[in-house]
């Protein structure tokens, strides 16, 4: 039985993040992902966004002149995209971490603007200030794409979080149309 334990983690280790560090939100290398009530549920792929020290401590940009620490201000993260330390431009731990903590400072001096300067921006900052991929032209529009893309659910309950209110709305808004238009 412990072999088969450890075959499991190893497997997992290589793949993916180890389930212990998805149960303690622990997102080493990630850009995490949460849905924001009402707006995810009509746009399902516009939701909340942080990213996460080499510890996988979160970072979020969550109101005016505030960048929370591991309490996303929209609750636990339902999806991450995990990055590879290797494409960081510089001493891979420590310019991640570098990158990550002076994006917060600045954020924590800035105003959110749900719609030019909010959370994606805040993970564009990071990104651009380690040249992740040898580029420094993240913002939040490829962010909220690859995210989508690349991103995985942390679990099927957080699958459902994120995609089972959009598809109800939807459901209703057929029943809604179907309904007047077969009278």
């Amino acid at each position: 039985m412990a072999e088969t334990d450890d075959v499991d983690i190893m497997m997992n280790y290589h793949s993916d993040l180890l389930k212990s560090e998805r149960k303690l939100s622990r997102y080493p290398y990630c850009i995490v992902w949460t849905p924001i009530p009402l707006l995810s549920w009509v746009l399902p792929f516009i939701g909340h966004m942080g990213i996460c020290t080499s510890s996988g401590v979160i970072r979020d940009f969550a109101g005016s002149y505030f960048v929370s620490e591991d309490n996303m201000g929209f609750g636990r993260p339902t999806k991450y995209w995990k990055l590879d330390v290797d494409k960081v431009c510089g001493n891979g731990a420590a310019t991640w971490d570098k990158a990550v903590h002076d994006a917060s400072e600045e954020y924590k001096c800035r105003p959110h603007n749900l719609c030019l300067d909010n959370c994606h921006s805040h993970v564009a900052m990071a990104l651009n200030l380690m040249r992740y991929n040898n580029s420094t032209s993240w913002n939040m529009v490829n962010l909220c794409v690859q995210v989508l893309i690349q991103g995985k659910h942390v679990s099927f309950a957080a699958f459902l979080k994120t995609w089972l209110p959009f598809l109800m709305l939807c459901g209703v808004l057929t029943t809604f149309i179907l309904t007047f238009n077969l009278q």
